[in-house]
């Protein structure tokens, strides 16, 4: 039953998103215009106006991708039978060093659910989505090639339960944190569970954190997550949240960008 319920869902979404439109003559046109969200207000007060690097899977099943300045309207041509993952990561070549694409996280969306009438509209819930579809076809690859995955068929992302997967941001029953911000998770863990053993809601939860002291400016400073609100320090020393270990974040502010990995940091004025 839940299996017919799904494939239902897809096929009610998938007849949506390809109704008719001005960007195609076809029931079945694979073009889309797609929509970037309103980028979080510290951002571009910051950094000024971001570029996107849109990176979506083609209907030959390669991985394309563009680079854009403008705010809405490119279209892009994908798959028109499954669900595909697109990804718009912003960034600032022009600032300080270069903000590369990769150094904030990503908006997005999956095809069918984020599209209507030859629109796909990307949000940043949708980056989450969309960076988990792919966190979640290298975990299947990986167990099919070392035979670890009990039934990697039901597991790989095109036959994956999105909308169950997207009411977990408003489930109580989940961290408060991790719905805050789901980019607290270890989505590349989360994802190998899933393939090795079905989906539990209760992988679901922010990966731990230290707190570690920094002599730098009060702020704000802004992290990479579009979820989490600037930082600000009234009194002592700036206190930042880390990852133990040698995982990196980074921060940035009006005087330069700072990068933490466990208890070394590291801080680098703009150019």
């Amino acid at each position: 039953m839940k299996t017919l319920l799904m494939v239902l869902t897809l096929l009610a979404a998938l007849f949506t998103a390809l109704l008719p439109c001005g960007c195609g003559n076809s029931l079945v046109d694979s073009r889309f215009v797609i929509n970037f969200p309103e980028l979080p207000p510290a951002w571009p007060e910051l950094l000024g106006p971001p570029r996107w690097r849109v990176e979506w899977i083609g209907p030959s099943g390669n991985r394309e991708s563009l680079e854009t300045g403008a705010s809405g309207g490119i279209e892009i041509n994908i798959p028109p039978t499954q669900p595909s993952p697109v990804l718009a990561w912003p960034f600032w070549p022009a600032r300080g060093p270069g903000i590369v694409p990769g150094s904030f996280r990503p908006a997005g969306a999956i095809f069918p659910f984020d599209a209507a009438g030859g629109r796909l509209n990307l949000s940043w819930q949708g980056g989450v989505d969309a960076f988990f579809y792919h966190a979640l076809a290298r975990a299947a690859d990986q167990a099919a090639g070392n035979g670890s995955s009990p039934d990697p068929g039901l597991r790989v992302p095109q036959n994956f339960d999105w909308p169950r997967f997207r009411e977990l941001f408003e489930d109580p029953g989940v961290s408060a944190e991790f719905r805050a911000d789901p980019w607290t998770a270890d989505w590349a863990a989360i994802a190998a569970n899933v393939v090795k053993s079905g989906f539990d809601k209760r992988r679901f939860k922010p990966r731990a954190r230290e707190e570690l002291r920094v002599n730098v400016s009060k702020g704000p400073w802004i992290g990479t997550s579009p979820f989490a609100a600037p930082l600000l320090f009234e009194e002592g020393l700036p206190l930042f949240p880390v990852r133990p270990g040698m995982e990196s974040d980074a921060w940035y502010s009006a005087d330069g960008i700072l990068r933490c990995a466990g208890t070394s940091w590291i801080f680098r004025p703009w150019e």
